[in-house]
């Protein structure tokens, strides 16, 4: 009985900790320097810089680590407590990451420089943002995959040379693919060996629709988003490792006329959005945030669909199909915000949550509210079924790196 007794305190104890400790992410980008009031970012734990360039940590000798901001600056706006990361690579910037990778001595000089970033910075830790390891990043019609998949063994290398410059007690997370087709270098076979070095992975559940695509379909939906979450799990991230992503912003698609959309606005032909040589963008699809200034030639359409637009209760998104302009709207409205926590935070047991990102929703900040909102009462209580009769809880993940810092 004394032990049954004891196993449920330190039930309860672990519980209450993961109420403080639940992971709550924000991307702070130099296009969207903005950070509202405290009472806002209160529940937030862990603030990612974005974006500082791989290629830096190539060189030897390194004495300046370029950024948007300080680590100093950024941690004056937030309560004492909250973890400073610096964001490293983003869209398009994989040379660095693959010359770091290539070999034993790139790899140690690379985490050596990251270690030293660190130590000059203040900040509490990386967030390796490398899209994609393997290939399919935005050089892939230039850079065959094939001659990317020596990086699937390599990025394992690479993090764990990371985690072991830096030491147990900063955070390394990674900004890892939402959709399958980029998940070439997370596999069964790879994923122990990554995870091993990552505190947790911030899957990217958005822009699951892009200009690779030729049918519309939601950008950040809950089955598109349920989806991507699945597939890490099942090639063996834990639960509690894992955080899903939510955009602040908005996409839209140009559709093709004549082709049934009106019947069938999801599932949709678009126009070819990429050039099939180059991959290039051929201004057929975008993107603009909250905060940004709409397009005067999409304003119309654009204001068409906040007024006229409709929550899909299957596929989980809110959307609008403009039948006057042929043009694809997706986006999450606060509502759709705060669905996603029952339809997916919860169930999947999920250790936390992240945004892409924090200024892109000023100044209202409606879809921030609706995300705090959200984790307040799902992510604290869906620890609570890993808790049983006489085995005794372990402390959450979520945790580390907030407390330990």
């Amino acid at each position: 009985m004394a032990t049954l007794l004891y196993a449920l305190v330190l039930c309860l104890l672990t519980i209450s900790q993961d109420v403080y400790a639940a992971r709550y992410i924000m991307y702070l980008t130099g296009q969207h320097n903005v950070v509202p009031e405290a009472p806002l970012v209160s529940d937030i734990t862990h603030v990612a810089l974005a974006f500082m360039r791989s290629s830096i940590f190539n060189s030897q000798n390194v004495t300046e680590w370029p950024l948007f901001t300080t680590v100093e600056a950024t941690r004056s706006k937030f309560p004492s407590g909250t973890a400073i990361m610096v964001a490293i690579g983003g869209w398009g910037d994989t040379q660095g990451f693959s010359e770091a990778a290539a070999t034993d001595t790139s790899r140690k000089l690379f985490a050596r420089n990251i270690r030293k970033m660190v130590e000059q910075t203040g900040a509490d830790g990386v967030d390796i943002d490398w899209e994609y390891p393997g290939g399919n990043g935005e050089d892939y019609k230039q850079t065959p995959n094939a001659e990317k998949a020596w990086e699937i063994e390599s990025y394992p290398k690479l993090l764990a040379e990371i985690r072991s410059a830096l030491g147990p007690n900063k955070v390394i997370s990674a900004a890892v693919p939402g959709l399958r087709r980029d998940m070439i270098a997370f596999t069964r076979e790879t994923i122990p060996a990554i995870s091993a070095s990552l505190d947790f992975f911030n899957i990217m559940t958005y822009d699951l629709i892009n200009r690779r695509d030729d049918v519309t379909k939601h950008h950040t939906g809950v089955q598109s988003s349920l989806d991507s979450i699945d597939a890490y799990l099942e090639n063996g991230v834990s639960p509690e490792k894992a955080n899903l992503g939510f955009a602040f912003y908005v996409k839209w698609f140009i559709t093709r006329p004549d082709v049934g959309c009106l019947q069938h606005p999801l599932g949709c032909k678009t126009v070819l959005m990429e050039d099939p040589s180059t991959g290039a963008d051929l201004g057929q699809a975008g993107a603009f945030s909250w905060h940004d200034q709409v397009p005067s030639e999409l304003a119309d359409s654009y204001n068409r669909a906040l007024s006229q637009g409709k929550y899909d209760t299957e596929g989980g998104g809110y959307y609008f199909w403009d039948a006057g302009e042929n043009i694809f709207w997706s986006f999450d409205t606060p509502d759709a915000i705060e669905k996603k926590f029952p339809l997916v935070v919860a169930p999947k047991n999920l250790g936390g949550v992240f945004a892409w990102g924090l200024g892109e929703d000023a100044p209202d900040f409606a879809h921030l509210r609706a995300l705090t909102a959200g984790v307040g009462k799902h992510i604290s209580t869906s620890t609570e079924s890993s808790c049983s009769g006489s085995t005794p809880c372990s402390q959450s993940k979520a945790s580390r790196g907030k407390e330990e810092l």
